[in-house]
């Protein structure tokens, strides 16, 4: 399939900034079973501002390297679709997507869940899409958006595009009788909602539990009128043409962090407190598959 110019001029820009900070690594580490290369890049996709992300998952990239005795180059990427280019064209050893970041990520660029976010309790976290608008909106249903103007996060987003047109399909609302724009992510689909551009908006639930906590969203004045079912929560994955002892190795480096290690970027994913991140297969994301088919999505939609 024809990779489209935008997704090529992403990755071609996202090659450039890995390479950038792979700058900054130890020059002098050594190639190891650990170590490939003398580096780790790690990707994380842009599911909330790279500013706030960068410091909390830093945290957890330095405990990795710590583990594994190596230097790891956090990557905040471009968006979705570039973190799946990336690792595609081996610029990614390690990666944490989304759920459905993960099914184009394991069918176009060979990426393999290692482990995801627990609870206190050890137990896989979970969240959910949602659709809000304002207190006092006539629109009462998913069935009441057409004829009116709908704020998704980004393309290739479960909660924050995937699921939400789901759900306009599953009620029969053909999506040209909902005006969707696509805001940027998850905080700005918010943000259209707040400033009233829109009548309504995609707001999932770990933004809604950062934004309520920032108090930049106030709940009380605003109404859910769609729920999705649970999503199990971003696997970090490993690229799968990697030596099978690099990828046992930062398994059980991952298991092994503490919840202090992971709890700052537990706090976007509304995983608060954390346990230690806990083992995941292919299996557990298995409904996004389902969703992806029954959409007709492809990797140009991620």
């Amino acid at each position: 399939m024809r990779i489209p110019t935008k997704l090529v001029a992403v990755a071609a820009a996202t090659t450039f900034l890995l390479s950038l900070t792979a700058c900054g690594s130890d020059s002098g580490a050594e190639s190891s079973a650990t170590c490939p290369d003398g580096r780790i890049r790690f990707g994380v996709e842009p599911y909330e501002d790279p500013a706030k992300l960068k410091p909390a998952y830093q945290t957890l990239a330095s405990a990795l390297q710590k583990e594994l005795n190596c230097p790891v180059d956090l990557q905040v990427v471009a968006d979705y679709s570039a973190e799946v280019l990336a690792m595609r064209n081996d610029e990614l050893e390690v990666a944490q997507f989304g759920p459905l970041g993960y099914v184009f990520a394991s069918t176009k660029a060979d990426a393999e869940p290692v482990a995801s976010f627990a609870n206190a309790e050890g137990e896989l976290t979970t969240y959910t899409a949602g659709i809000w608008v304002p207190e006092d909106s006539p629109i009462r249903s998913i069935s009441d958006l057409a004829g009116h103007s709908l704020a998704l996060g980004e393309v290739g987003s479960t909660s924050g595009d995937a699921l939400p047109r789901y759900a306009l399909k599953q009620a029969d609302v053909p999506e040209g009788d909902v005006k969707i724009d696509y805001a940027g992510g998850h905080p700005e689909a918010l943000l259209a909602l707040t400033n009233g551009t829109v009548d309504a908006a995609e707001i999932n639930s770990q933004q809604l539990a950062t934004a309520t906590a920032a108090g930049t969203f106030d709940p009380s004045k605003y109404r859910q009128i769609w729920k999705s079912e649970a999503i199990p929560n971003d696997p970090i994955t490993v690229r799968g043409n990697l030596d099978p002892a690099f990828k046992r190795a930062v398994e059980d480096a991952l298991l092994n962090l503490s919840p202090a290690d992971v709890a700052k970027v537990g706090a976007f994913l509304d995983v608060t407190p954390p346990g230690p991140l806990v083992a995941v297969e292919h299996d557990v994301y298995r409904p996004l598959f389902e969703l992806a088919k029954a959409l007709h999505l492809t990797e140009e939609d991620a």
